[in-house]
């Protein structure tokens, strides 16, 4: 959520910057502006009527000690109206932060300078290119077709069990999936990263804390009768551990890594490029997640970003790193850098990670602050990104790494499959 404060003091910047993601609701700036000075006026003339009603009510006190009664009755009719006004400006004013608060929350963050303006994926820019393509044979199999070849993976089980977007791994397909669970968790704990075990459900709170509500209901799974989310992202849980908390400076960055299922009802996807891994309701991810001070935040997703294309080396993909421009950018990050990895048998790009800086979107939400060295308070910068979420990459190791004696594991996968070859 943006900060009042800023969006008074920079109309002109916040809109402009807006302009930059396409956001179409550029009327809302004025509207917050203007509902924030209402609610000051009200506030302090709530303020001062109650200084009144004080000063009345010590008055009433010394005339009775003064046995000066009417007099003092008189001023007690009068303290019943200061009551009245004052109920009359609090309901006000608890009208006009509820409209308020209505407002502000449907300002996505202001986009980064350095991010390009644009209006779909169409418009990212192409920060790199790293990997030679394969060259596969022309009767390569898709990842879906080597999957039922070798048995690794049942999508119509799983379409039995619990529908289309709920794959049943088998063999040496779940085995794969935990090597590179525990190749990324291991990876990520020897770059820094304390592991951690969070819960998948999460109550509202928390959704909104790191902005998936309320922009994202119709994309998550709710839990009616507990009124709870199932996560999209362990971002979400993650971040949410420092909601409320008041951080040390000292011991930034902070940083944690975890495993979770992820679940996305993904609603309206349909096509082939949504077919077999490409697109999931339910699969398997890790992630990173990084408080910071805000002086190191963009330094720290260049890090996050390096450390992410790591990976996909030691995982000999190909792969390019985009910076995404204002109108492909997620409602609450103020910069994102997307990794994608070839599909040498699909013929195109498939995107296996997001890293973003929320400079203090989230954490204005979660209240998540630190007593800087000026002694006073100030909102931590929150990032995050998947390092990596699997399917995609289960995806391209199948197809990148097909021969005709069957699929050959990357070699820094062999101690954690314990085995080379699916065949």
């Amino acid at each position: 959520m943006l900060q009042i404060s800023y969006i008074r003091e920079n109309r002109n910047d916040v809109i402009k910057r807006l302009q930059v993601r396409n956001f179409g609701q550029l009327e809302l700036v004025d509207e917050v502006i203007l509902l924030d000075e209402d609610i000051r006026s009200t506030k302090i003339r709530s303020e001062s009527i109650a200084a009144e009603g004080n000063a009345a009510a010590k008055q009433i006190g010394e005339l009775m000690r003064q046995g000066k009664r009417e007099e003092a009755d008189a001023i007690k009719a009068k303290s019943g109206e200061y009551k009245e006004q004052l109920k009359v400006l609090n309901e006000q004013l608890g009208l006009l932060e509820e409209q308020f608060f209505q407002k502000i929350v449907q300002l996505p963050n202001l986009p980064y300078k350095d991010v390009a303006e644009g209006k779909t994926a169409e418009d990212n820019e192409i920060i790199l290119e790293q990997g030679e393509k394969p060259v596969l044979p022309e009767n390569a199999l898709a990842h879906w077709e080597l999957a039922a070849k070798y048995d690794i993976i049942d999508f119509e089980l799983g379409v039995k069990v619990s529908g289309a977007g709920f794959p049943v791994y088998k063999g040496k397909g779940a085995k794969l999936q935990r090597a590179l669970i525990n190749f990324f968790l291991d990876q990520a704990t020897e770059n820094g990263y304390r592991e951690v075990q969070v819960p998948i459900l999460i109550n509202g709170d928390s959704g909104f804390g790191t902005g998936q509500l309320p922009d994202k209901e119709g994309q998550m799974y709710y839990v009616t009768a507990d009124d709870l989310y199932l996560i999209p992202t362990a971002e979400v849980p993650v971040t949410n551990m420092y909601r409320g908390e008041i951080l040390k400076e000292e011991d930034f960055p902070i940083k944690n890594t975890a495993y979770t299922p992820c679940f996305r009802r993904e609603a309206g996807s349909y096509g082939s490029h949504v077919r077999g891994l490409n697109r999931l309701h339910q699969f398997d991810k890790v992630e990173l997640v990084q408080l910071v001070h805000p002086e190191k935040s963009y330094e720290v997703l260049e890090e996050m970003s390096s450390y992410v294309q790591s990976l996909l080396q030691k995982l000999q993909l190909p792969y390019r790193v985009l910076r995404l421009c204002g109108g492909d950018m997620g409602f609450a990050s103020a910069m994102t850098y997307d990794m994608e990895v070839w599909s040498g048998a699909q013929q195109r790009w498939l995107e296996v990670s997001s890293v973003s800086n929320f400079e203090t979107f989230q954490s204005n939400r979660l209240k998540a602050r630190f007593k800087g060295q000026d002694g006073k308070m100030h909102l931590v910068h929150t990032l995050n990104g998947s390092a990596l979420a699997l399917p995609r990459i289960v995806a391209c190791i199948l197809e990148e790494n097909q021969t005709d004696r069957g699929i050959k594991i990357p070699n820094i996968l062999v101690p954690y499959t314990g085995f080379e070859w699916i065949d």
